[in-house]
């Protein structure tokens, strides 16, 4: 059937509807690497009650935004999806996305989401890669969990792409004869530090640092092994021990920005900084409030947060965000005059929202990487107790669907 796409989606299908039927409306269509007003040559692949996913055999009225795609294993391997598509389009379809998620949930939104980019590629300071029976090193493809051996991946770094392709050096330094079946490499700022993580059918992962040496014209590299269970990574000015499986950001050109937004122009007496992760936001904040209180539960991002955080006076719990609100609940701590938060893809949830709503603190700053739970967690916070003074959309994943946002809001 031919299909003519209306607007993008968020998981980086478009959408369009089959024509009313009987007087019932169309159902949905979902289809892959297409663009908002092309007409193709469409294949259901699977039909459901309300909707239907297709994909294109021949694009017959292409957009005049559609571009060769920069990774000829694009389309194939499930790690990008908007490949096909310029970058000023990129950002249009995720503004878009954005706002009409939080249109959906009755979000009061300000007049603009502004944005901010970088170079949208080689940009990912962390790998993960999948390994064949043979050895051979790759993507999940998509829609499935079938690996497709790569021979470049032009959206990570361009060191992590190298060792990781010539990845079989490494093999020799396992210490078990376990099946490896993924790899992870993550790269600081500079290339000069690397931690490479080994995941085993059956054994536990193995971790280990490794150190960047340079030829004199460049050209060549050798990695030694360290002792050091750590990388050291530099952003804005700090330097940040990242302890090999915690969480970092991946944007190797945003992350100095970034930090910068989130924290920008916030000062006072206290500041909490709810699911810290290794101190990205609490280590700044540090330099303009008093006092900090960072809380995070995952043990290897509590272990860097604490030497992150050492001797700039602040307190580190190693907590939920929730028992933290709890615990702040019952003791009747003092109101901070900031909270960030940037929680993992399932958001915040009920019981956060209304306990922070209950604390009340002047300002909020909500980091997310899911627009959904996002919007949710928006119409809890501003039902009650806050306005929203500006939404950034900040495109830490280029080429994908994946968005992080960046809200900035106020107690009424």
């Amino acid at each position: 059937m031919n299909l003519t796409l209306q607007k993008p989606v968020y998981g980086g299908d478009c959408l369009t509807h089959l024509p009313p039927n009987g007087g019932k409306p169309g159902k949905a269509v979902f289809v892959p690497l297409t663009l908002p007003g092309e007409t193709i040559e469409a294949q259901i692949v699977e039909e459901k009650r309300n909707h239907i996913q297709a994909e294109a055999n021949a694009i017959l009225t292409a957009s005049p935004d559609r571009v060769a795609p920069g990774c000829p294993h694009y389309g194939q391997c499930g790690g990008c999806q908007y490949q096909h598509a310029n970058y000023p389009a990129q950002l249009a379809f995720k503004q878009q996305i954005l706002r009409e998620t939080l249109q959906r949930a009755h979000v009061p939104l300000p007049a603009e989401i502004a944005i901010l980019a970088a170079d949208p590629w080689h940009y990912r300071n962390r790998i993960r890669l999948a390994v064949t029976p043979s050895g051979e090193i790759g993507y999940r493809s998509r829609g499935s969990h079938q690996i497709v051996p790569i021979r470049e991946c032009p959206i990570a770094a361009p060191l992590l792409a190298e060792i990781a392709l010539d990845f079989g050096s490494f093999l020799e330094e396992a210490t078990t004869q376990d099946s490896i079946s993924e790899i992870e490499l993550f790269t600081n700022q500079d290339d000069s530090e690397l931690s490479l993580t080994l995941f085993f059918e059956t054994a536990e992962p193995q971790s280990r640092g490794l150190r960047l040496t340079r030829s004199a014209d460049a050209t060549r590299f050798k990695l030694e092994r360290t002792e050091e269970r750590f990388l050291t990574y530099g952003v804005a000015g700090f330097n940040y021990r990242v302890s090999h499986g915690a969480f970092f950001q991946v944007n190797r050109h945003l992350l100095d920005r970034f930090a910068e937004h989130v924290t920008a122009n916030q000062s006072g007496s206290l500041a909490w900084d709810l699911y810290a992760g290794v101190g990205l936001f609490a280590r700044r904040l540090a330099a303009s409030f008093s006092q900090v209180h960072a809380v995070e539960s995952a043990p290897a991002a509590v272990e860097s947060l604490r030497e992150n955080l050492r001797e700039t006076g602040s307190q580190v719990a190693n907590s939920t965000t929730l028992d933290f609100l709890r615990n702040n609940r019952e003791n009747r701590e003092p109101r901070p005059d900031l909270i960030v938060l940037d929680p993992p893809r399932a958001g915040l949830g009920d019981q956060v929202t209304t306990l922070l709503n209950a604390v009340g603190a002047p300002s909020l700053v909500y980091v997310s990487c899911d627009p959904t739970t996002l919007a949710r967690d928006l119409r809890a916070l501003t039902q009650e107790r806050y306005r929203i003074d500006s939404v950034t959309l900040v495109d830490m994943f280029p080429q994908t669907f994946h968005m992080e946002t960046v809200v900035k809001l106020r107690r009424f």
